[in-house]
């Protein structure tokens, strides 16, 4: 009896796990096409306490569609890391562009003016937690 009551707790903790959808894993590598994007948005990410990151959010526009692109990018490990367009520095008003994986360049959805949103976030949705931040100014 008292089996069954140890492993009901370690079930429910295996079961309890988020499971991450297909964003997760390694995606194809997209690129920028240089000769037919404009830079429109750019910022420099900077890490909140007792992170490490490098690089630039940019945002392109290409074929009429917005990209986000992570250049010359790194950060430390985190678990379920997203990748947002948000209205403030904190994750209060935000889009999702995905989970944060090796990809470098994010689609931004047809619907988002991109104008409004004036920062990029590297979040831990998991435990609420904020890694990075990148302030975007227009060029």
């Amino acid at each position: 009896m008292k089996t069954h009551f140890l492993l009901l707790p370690i079930l429910l903790l295996f079961l309890s796990c988020e499971v991450q959808g297909d964003l997760t894993r390694d995606g194809i590598q997209k690129m920028i096409d240089a000769s037919n994007s404009v830079l429109k948005y750019e910022g420099m990410l900077v890490p909140t306490n007792r992170i490490k990151v490098t690089g630039a959010a940019k945002i392109y526009l290409e074929n009429n569609q917005f990209q986000l692109e992570l250049d010359d990018f790194s950060i430390s490990e985190g678990p379920d890391l997203k990748v947002y367009l948000s209205k403030s520095n904190t994750p209060i008003d935000f889009v999702n562009l995905g989970n944060l994986t090796t990809e470098t360049v994010y689609t931004v959805p047809q619907n988002v003016d991109v104008s409004v949103y004036s920062y990029v976030l590297i979040h831990c949705q998991q435990y609420n937690h904020l890694f990075a931040v990148a302030e975007l100014t227009k060029k």
